[in-house]
């Protein structure tokens, strides 16, 4: 079959903080017509790619994207119309090689994500499979654990809290249909624990509640008060995995807890802290318990606590091949979150995830705080294998599409659908392994 591009056309629409975000349409030969959206984080490593804003003041406070739009449809466009629909690598390469940065600052990550992302969707749709299917072939089953985000802090709420994420992950459910319905009921248990405590339910960015509350750790028996109440057993049915987004709060080499009492803390006690949090409660993963830059924190943290716990790594790789390549040489975390936005092209997401899994490093797909209701995320995920999402909580549309999204792939697969549970964590890399 024979499908070319013939036309590409970019706009800009809203994102879930109501924050200008980049769309692109593509229109076959065929008349096969195909759309993407593309996220926006708030949390963000410096060595990201970079997302291209228009910086005017006087129009959405700087923050306008008509700059990307315009690389799309007036530099981006003239040099993929005509190319073959289903090249995927090749169309990828050539806005690399049309950008030629090494972060993408000349067009910008987010409108060659947004091309990239809408070139694979074109594709799928002119051969009637599903995403999933045409970006992770025939065998794409595994259906992912979700990290709920349940309780918010940090930068993505406005509250006193200075970790950013408290999730929960049902580790011991049988199916993604179940491993929902009991966040679902806990996510329901902890709106009444936090009513009954006279606390708000008001939620933030993903999602979770954000309420002012006493402590760091008091967000963790929250959490196991609504696991209890919910009628589910804490650590073997449903697990806690949290994002502190350290690089937040790290300040001249110590990670200050500025929202919540003021205290800080070396890398050497943020090890004896989370040490002491995985000797009580029911922890399975921990995503960047260190910024980006404190590489001896990270490799520290890694010898002490890498053989107990999931060490995800955001910040510090950003989706990036070559620093993860690195990073497992240095013997740094376990696991790899993964951003479409962080690199800017599909082809590049799937080398990322590729040269973690050859490390023996797990992977987390993930979605941005600034979301929109394009569920391209969750067939990636499908795709990808990596077993595990973050894709924010159960409220908040832009957060529960994606949910639904994975629901009805879990229905179409019907026995051949595969959920890892607990098993998704499972990781090799207490000893790393060289790559390459």
């Amino acid at each position: 079959m024979t499908a070319t591009i013939q036309s590409i056309t970019a706009s800009e629409i809203l994102d879930s903080r109501g924050k200008p975000t980049i769309q692109v349409q593509i229109e076959l030969n065929t008349g096969t017509r195909a759309t993407a959206a593309v996220p926006s984080g708030a949390s963000t490593g410096e060595q990201e790619a970079v997302e291209l804003r228009d910086g005017d003041k006087k129009r959405y406070a700087g923050l306008g994207v008509q700059k990307a739009v315009h690389n799309v449809n007036k530099l981006i466009a003239p040099l993929l119309i005509g190319r073959n629909i289903f090249d995927q690598c090749g169309i990828d390469q050539k806005m690399i090689e049309l950008d030629g940065t090494a972060n993408k600052a000349h067009l910008g990550a987010n409108a060659m994500l947004g091309v990239s992302m809408a070139v694979a969707r074109a594709a799928s749709v002119a051969l009637d499979l599903p995403l999933y299917k045409y970006i992770g072939g025939v065998d794409a089953s595994i259906i992912p654990v979700p990290m709920l985000n349940v309780l918010n802090g940090g930068k993505h709420a406005d509250n006193n809290v200075d970790f950013q994420e408290y999730m929960i992950m049902p580790i011991g459910a049988a199916s993604f249909s179940e491993a929902l319905q009991w966040s679902a009921e806990t996510f329901y248990a902890l709106k009444s624990v936090l009513h009954k405590k006279g606390l708000s339910t008001a939620v933030g960015d993903e999602g979770g509640f954000a309420p002012d509350l006493k402590s760091n750790t008091e967000p963790l028996d929250l959490i196991l008060q609504a696991i209890e109440e919910a009628g589910f057993k804490a650590g073997t049915q449903i697990a806690i995995a949290l994002d502190p987004a350290s690089s937040e709060f790290y300040q001249d080499g110590r990670y200050v807890f500025a929202k919540s009492d003021g205290s800080s803390k070396t890398a050497e006690e943020m090890i004896d802290f989370y040490d002491h949090w995985l000797r009580n409660y029911p922890i399975v993963s921990l995503e960047d318990g260190f910024a980006e830059f404190d590489s001896r924190g990270w490799k520290l943290s890694t010898e002490a606590l890498g053989h107990r716990v999931q060490l995800v790594g955001d910040d510090y790789f950003v989706t990036n091949p070559k620093i993860i390549e690195k990073g497992i040489r240095d013997g740094i975390a376990n696991s790899v979150l993964i951003k479409l936005n962080q690199i800017g092209t599909v082809t590049e997401t799937l080398r990322a995830i590729e040269t973690a899994s050859k490390g023996g490093y797990t992977c987390v797909c993930s979605h941005r705080s600034g979301e929109t209701e394009d569920t391209f995320l969750a067939d990636f995920a499908v795709a990808s294998g990596t077993g595990q999402i973050k894709t924010g909580s159960l409220s908040r549309s832009e957060r529960v599409a994606k949910y639904n999204r994975l629901l009805d792939i879990e229905r179409e697969l019907g026995s051949a659908a595969r959920f890892l549970g607990k098993s998704a964590l499972s990781t090799k890399a207490k000893e790393p392994a060289p790559v390459g």
